[in-house]
């Protein structure tokens, strides 16, 4: 019984051996690609913004430190000035004075009123009650008022975040003394962006719009890396030292370091080159292959993905038909 099933096993692997494997077949042929140059690009943000002090004085506290992610309006530091307190304990007292100077000034009117009423006292001591009471009141408001620009600026003395980011540098500490306007720390925005410095003999193939491939962390190259889309956000207008600036906007930047440099390719022209689809490649001992109609393996030097395929630097030719598995 054994022997039986072992024979019906070995003609099954016998059978799914010598079937067919379904497989689609390639034509390669030339087409136009963009002829791409590896340049250096660095991180920047979109804009550096310092978050200034508003008032003078003498720093209390430094909340953050570089390289803390921040909302726009937190708190990054206070600034303390203690002629302020001692100013806000001067106006509590002439407000004080002046409260008793306003509701003696009432009563005074009160007791005009009723002199009046009962027709032993003059309309004209009345009016002066009523002005000396109105002179009480707006000087009391006056006062007042002098008491909220000092607790405003007391309040102006938090140093707070003018947008949401990254802190590049923090440039007091606590105990130091600063005047108004000074900077205490450098805020990264959110948004990053890479900067290219390309040739000048490079200017005219790069126009805002265009798609470039952005490779992995670090100026190495590193084999069957994944490249990332990016697109040219903003070409200068002015050729500085013979090179030519560029912006490109790239999704998920925000964890790189700002001035890291990684390597982006840029379209500085066309040129044909073969095709081969990505899924008809395969690698074996490090050597990418393809198979072509006849069965016959070949060996090929692939160079950059362009769309659903890639490269095929040396190995092929046109007409070459090669099978998709």
């Amino acid at each position: 019984m054994t022997r039986l099933r072992l024979a019906i096993v070995a003609v099954l692997i016998a059978g799914l051996s010598a079937s067919p494997v379904l497989a689609e077949t390639w034509t390669v042929t030339r087409a136009k690609v963009d002829d791409r140059k590896a340049v250096i690009a660095t991180v920047e943000p979109v804009r550096q913004l310092p978050a200034r002090a508003r008032i003078g004085g003498t720093i209390a506290e430094v909340k953050v430190r570089e390289g803390d992610q921040v909302a726009a309006g937190d708190r990054l530091a206070l600034v303390v000035d203690q002629k302020l307190a001692l100013q806000m304990q001067t106006l509590d007292a002439r407000i004080q004075a002046q409260q008793a100077q306003r509701d003696q000034a009432r009563l005074d009117f009160d007791r005009a009123q009723e002199l009046r009423r009962s027709g032993t006292g003059p309309q004209v001591r009345v009016e002066e009650a009523r002005t000396q009471l109105d002179i009480a009141d707006r000087t009391l408001k006056a006062v007042r008022s002098e008491r909220e620009v000092i607790v405003q600026q007391t309040a102006e003395g938090a140093v707070l975040a003018p947008s949401g980011g990254r802190v590049l540098k923090v440039v007091a500490a606590a105990g130091s003394v600063v005047l108004p306007g000074e900077a205490i720390a450098t805020i990264a925005t959110e948004n990053y962006i890479l900067r290219l410095q390309l040739p000048e003999r490079h200017a005219r193939f790069l126009k805002a719009g265009d798609p470039i491939l952005i490779g992995s962390r670090g100026l190495q190259d590193e084999p069957g890396e994944a490249l990332r889309p990016g697109r040219v956000k903003l070409v200068y207008p002015e050729i500085d030292q013979g090179r030519v600036l560029a912006d490109v906007e790239v999704p998920g930047l925000g964890d790189y370091f700002v001035g890291e440099r990684t390597r982006v390719y840029v379209a500085t022209g066309a040129r044909e080159a073969l095709l081969v689809p990505k899924d008809a490649l395969y690698r074996r001992f490090g050597v990418d292959y393809v198979r072509l109609k006849d069965g016959t393996e070949v060996v090929v030097q692939v160079g950059m993905p362009v769309g659903e395929g890639v490269e095929v630097l040396s190995g092929l030719r046109a007409g070459d038909v090669v099978v998709r598995p």
